[in-house]
């Protein structure tokens, strides 16, 4: 099975005593509608810390540093009715970047509390590996996706993350 590389970064913020998350609306290509972590594919001999500054700079305008992301887990994404889709993605979290987050062609970025995710504008998984992704948790899944290409049929353990 061959997945596409892709790089998610999740911008977090301490606000108003908790944690905040910079997710955004998805405006065109896969996910459209969705709610969203900014990221995506990985170009020929960009490793994923390359891809996750890249895209968070194309899709919200914000510089982050390869040395300021920490890695945050590794999700594989498998849509059996849908093996085109199917993705390794590596997570990174950010701390520390510099300009505001602004709408592109792709995405209409908005900050969301750790209590207050928009978990039913998410992809179905998203509220299994999120919260832990952002809290250090480290998530390590394989992801299989039922028919629908929606709701997640099984989340399978992967070998620790080296």
């Amino acid at each position: 099975m061959t997945e596409v590389a892709v790089a998610l970064c999740f911008l977090v913020l301490e606000k108003d005593g908790g944690l905040a998350v910079l997710l955004g609306h998805k405006k065109s290509g896969f996910g459209t509608g969705k709610v969203v972590g900014v990221g995506g594919k990985l170009e020929p001999g960009e490793t994923a810390p390359e891809a996750a500054c890249r895209e968070v700079m194309e899709e919200t305008g914000v510089t982050v540093r390869q040395e300021d992301l920490e890695p945050a887990g590794r999700i594989l994404f498998d849509f059996p009715s849908q093996p085109l889709w199917n993705m390794d993605a590596a997570l990174f979290v950010a701390r520390r970047w510099s300009g505001e987050p602004a709408e592109s062609e792709e995405i209409a970025p908005k900050w969301f509390g750790l209590d207050a995710l928009p978990l039913g504008l998410m992809w179905h998984d998203a509220g299994t590996w999120l919260p832990m992704a952002l809290t250090g948790g480290m998530p390590n899944f394989r992801i299989v996706l039922n028919d629908d290409n929606e709701t997640a049929a099984r989340f399978d353990p992967l070998e620790p993350l080296p």
